[in-house]
């Protein structure tokens, strides 16, 4: 009997040193597509980055660079999963919403590449902004009371500052991913506790989902034409929580959502997973490769809705040493259970 699945597409900053040749390794000569549309543009074909000699986080960070990879990377994992899996419902990250897109057959591939290749080059061109990293739950993942708010109250104050710009990003399980100006992101940097990683500074990120990017939504929607968006086979839950339905999708409107308010505000990682842990139930959340840094992030959305009895971190994970919940295929101990064949 088949298990349901929702999948999962990563967004920016999974492409990193471990995951260098990791196309070739699992889709060796499958890019052929890409490479050209690429090469056709003047850039670096998607080939060359992830078969570099070694990972430079100048190259393969760079948003033009690592858009494309990550795409690649994760559409070809979702082509790749077992027939013992039946996908009830696609969504991702952020730039994971395009991958989405393709995987679940709103576009198609060559149209999905477009679009990544493209926003991602005008983000790098343009690069406005940065975004901050910071958490607000426990060890244990749960979140320290009052923490959360806290944390939205200073953003809050920060943005009402004359010269200053922040907002929230990304809402990303049990961390806050915060955009802004250099004034903005810096004066929230001075006034949160820094402890091991944290405040975290992403290299090569814009002030992605706020504000600052309506020139990119702009010129996006300028040079993406709606004949590259059509509408899904499988149900998709975008960075509100709203889920996109077969025959019940608007291809217009998926791509003003996709070109416009998917740009410059929120993105609710978070909700998507705790609505699509609701509304679909399934027996298993996939993520696709490159990576597998989006683990936590499902986690802790998961345990903050106490879905099925997973309150904490503990409790997760002895529910994925006993049943498995989260199968993520940029794991080399996980990615036999997500591609064998039956």
């Amino acid at each position: 009997m088949k298990k349901t699945a929702v999948l999962i597409c990563p967004g920016r900053g999974t492409y990193n040193a471990p995951e260098l040749g990791y196309i070739a390794r699992h889709h060796g000569g499958r890019l052929a597509k890409f490479d050209a549309y690429r090469a056709g543009l003047g850039q670096e074909t998607v080939s060359a980055l992830d078969g570099a000699a070694k990972f430079s986080a100048k190259l393969h960070t760079r948003g033009d660079n690592a858009s494309p990879l990550i795409y690649a990377a994760s559409l070809f994992d979702a082509q790749a999963l077992s027939d013992d899996f039946d996908i009830v419902a696609v969504t991702g990250n952020s730039m994971g919403w395009y991958i989405a897109l393709a995987a679940g057959r709103a576009v198609t591939p060559m149209a999905g590449f477009e679009i990544v290749n493209t926003m991602g080059t005008l983000m790098q061109e343009r690069l406005i902004g940065g975004q901050v990293l910071y958490p607000f739950v426990d060890e244990n993942w749960q979140e320290i009371a009052g923490k959360r708010d806290e944390l939205l109250a200073l953003v809050g104050d920060i943005n009402s500052r004359k010269g200053h710009q922040l907002a929230v990003s990304i809402h990303l399980g049990g961390m806050l991913v915060v955009a802004g100006d250099e004034a903005g992101l810096s004066a929230f940097e001075a006034a949160v506790p820094t402890f091991d990683r944290y405040p975290m500074r992403l290299p090569n990120h814009a002030a992605f989902h706020t504000s600052l990017q309506m020139p990119v939504a702009d010129e996006g929607q300028s040079r993406l034409g709606a004949d590259l968006f059509g509408t899904p086979d499988i149900p998709l839950i975008d960075g509100r929580g709203a889920i996109w339905w077969p025959g019940a999708t608007d291809a217009t409107a998926l791509r003003d959502y996709t070109l416009g308010v998917q740009v410059t505000e929120t993105y609710d990682f978070t909700k998507a997973i705790q609505v699509a842990a609701r509304e679909f139930a399934p027996d298993v959340f996939i993520v696709t490769g490159p990576g597998a840094t989006l683990g936590g992030a499902i986690a802790q959305s998961l345990i903050g809705i106490d879905w099925d009895g997973v309150g904490d971190k503990a409790a997760f994970q002895l529910r994925q040493s006993s049943d498995p919940v989260l199968i993520a295929m940029g794991r080399d101990d996980q990615r036999p259970e997500t591609t064998k064949r039956s």
